[in-house]
């Protein structure tokens, strides 16, 4: 019995080190992941500041944590959960969701292309009601648009995070993507709050009780942040695309192939290698974005008609 009862122990002990050695590679695993969802990641920070935009300068940094706080339950709690499950019991599903997540941002980066490039403006017909609300209704408002946009970026970089640790333990697939799930929740939006308040920080520089230089160089943050929040603006539009058309291609065996091949050729030059492929996903993105919008549209003219 005491023979049996020490064999127990030594092969706890043996599990636990096995263990251990297994969440030692839990760091490399979640850096690695981190990498894979950079696009995404770039996106989230470039669409959060706009829902800020005209509500009162005292409540940003509220809202924004209601976003984060509300973004960090969906991942813990029902998007890392989802996933687990569906990779157990239908892991077969997991690309498809990929490719689907990955055409809707496609579409999402090419209606804003299209926005940008378009002459043609909706204009209000003076007959239509205009709808008059609350700053408190408003901020509602807008906290529940950024959700609803995260959550399918949040879906995402979930997604993306479980198909780097399916061969890994479940112990490693769980705290792999609940600490991504963390750590980019809390990058992404202390980088937003950074960049709303950013001008405040400038404006605060202004003041007489600084000198010149100080003051030069708060003026200098005002002056630039809004050309900063532009040019983010664009570069989370190519990441959408990007990302978008770079998932859907590593889906398909034969445009995974091609992109595997296009960075091989020029593997000798590594940033030439990562422009180009960046480049060739991003144009590939506007194309699947535009038949996405074209299937949309016909979509919606079929539902009406039946209606």
């Amino acid at each position: 019995m005491p023979s049996g009862f020490f064999a127990l122990l030594d092969d706890i002990g043996a599990l636990v080190k096995a263990s251990a050695a297994s969440l030692d590679d839990v760091p490399t695993q979640v850096a690695k992941t981190t990498g894979k969802v950079s696009g995404i990641v770039i996106d989230d920070t470039a669409v959060t500041p706009k829902y800020v935009v005209v509500l009162d300068p005292s409540r940003e940094l509220s809202i924004i944590f209601q976003i984060a706080k509300k973004s960090l339950i969906n991942k813990l709690l029902i998007l890392s959960p989802a996933a687990l499950l569906l990779g157990y019991f239908a892991p077969w599903a997991i690309t498809p969701i990929l490719m689907l997540g990955g055409a809707y941002l496609c579409f999402e980066g090419y209606e804003k292309v299209h926005s940008l490039f378009s002459k043609h403006h909706h204009v209000q017909p003076e007959s239509e009601a205009v709808k008059v609300i609350t700053p408190e209704e408003l901020e509602k408002e807008r906290v529940t648009s950024a959700v609803r946009t995260d959550i399918i970026l949040s879906a995402e970089i979930i997604a993306i995070a479980y198909s780097q640790v399916t061969d890994q333990p479940i112990v490693n697939q769980i705290v792999v993507m609940l600490a991504v799930a963390v750590f980019i929740t809390v990058a992404v939006y202390g980088f937003v709050g950074l960049i709303v308040k950013a001008d405040d920080v400038g404006v605060h520089f202004t003041s007489v009780k600084y000198g010149p230089a100080t003051q030069k160089l708060g003026r200098g943050i005002v002056k630039f942040m809004p050309h900063f929040l532009s040019i983010l603006g664009y570069v989370g539009t190519a990441a959408m695309l990007w990302v978008g058309a770079e998932i859907i291609a590593h889906g398909i065996p034969f445009t995974s192939h091609l992109l595997h091949e296009l960075e091989h050729a020029l593997h000798q030059v590594p940033a030439l290698a990562w422009f180009a492929k960046a480049l060739t996903c991003a144009v590939a993105g506007l194309i699947i974005g535009f038949v996405v919008e074209k299937i949309v549209v016909l979509l919606k003219k079929v539902f009406r008609i039946k209606k």
